[in-house]
């Protein structure tokens, strides 16, 4: 499903490049989890955002679903994302202003999905959360397990067909972590392609390889 060749990434301010991957070669099977370890700044979240779409490589070929996307403008990255690509990150990244409601069914608007289809499908994702109660509440009036579960639902509310999760449980106490662990573990079971960056051991036992990056380079993979 995910196919990277040789893929490279700089970052360059007015004095100094910075190299964050170094000729990354890797690929994720559709229905695959895949966790993704190393030290702090190894390229772990730019090598999820690049996959994710949300930025482009500086070389080397990426291929989604047998289509080279790697030199896509970034209008169309964003149409590519839409209904494809789940995201769960560490800061929940929720709208402050927007109930759990609202948050909750924004990826349908960008869509385009009809106001019955989305209450229906809001609704039935917040009860799978346990969140349904708390539909009305602002992100600030929520626990940080209760913003991640949102943030959860928000993510696979398009049904998407990747989630990519960049540290999901790194700000959550152990039950609370431990609870959307088990989320993602069930959304793997019914079939999503989920890679996930972590620092944790535990959360990587829930995915079926772990691939480990230093220096921006894959130094190995192990199958759990």
């Amino acid at each position: 499903m995910i196919t990277l060749r040789n893929i490279s990434k700089s970052f360059r301010s007015e004095e100094v490049e910075t190299c964050a991957l170094r000729n990354v070669t890797l690929e994720v099977r559709r229905g695959e989890f895949v966790a993704i370890m190393g030290p702090s700044g190894c390229g772990k979240t730019t090598l999820l955002n690049i996959m994710g779409l949300l930025d482009a490589p500086s070389g080397g070929t990426y291929m989604l679903e047998g289509k080279d996307v790697s030199r896509l403008t970034e209008d169309e990255r964003t149409t590519l994302r839409k209904g494809k690509l789940g995201f769960v990150f560490q800061s929940f990244n929720l709208i402050d202003e927007l109930n759990v409601y609202e948050n909750v069914e924004l990826p349908l608007l960008y869509t385009g999905c009809p106001a019955r289809e989305r209450r229906h499908r809001v609704q039935q994702v917040l009860e799978r959360m346990g969140m349904a109660h708390r539909a009305q509440h602002l992100p600030s009036q929520l626990s940080g397990g209760q913003q991640q579960r949102v943030a959860m639902a928000r993510a696979v509310i398009s049904r998407p067909q990747i989630i990519l999760a960049d540290e999901p449980t790194g700000n959550l106490d152990s039950k609370h972590g431990r609870e959307v662990m088990e989320m993602l573990h069930d959304m793997h079971n019914e079939g999503t392609t989920i890679v996930m960056v972590t620092h944790s051991k535990h959360d990587a036992e829930y995915a079926e390889r772990v691939i480990n990056l230093f220096d921006g380079e894959v130094v190995s993979e192990l199958h759990l």
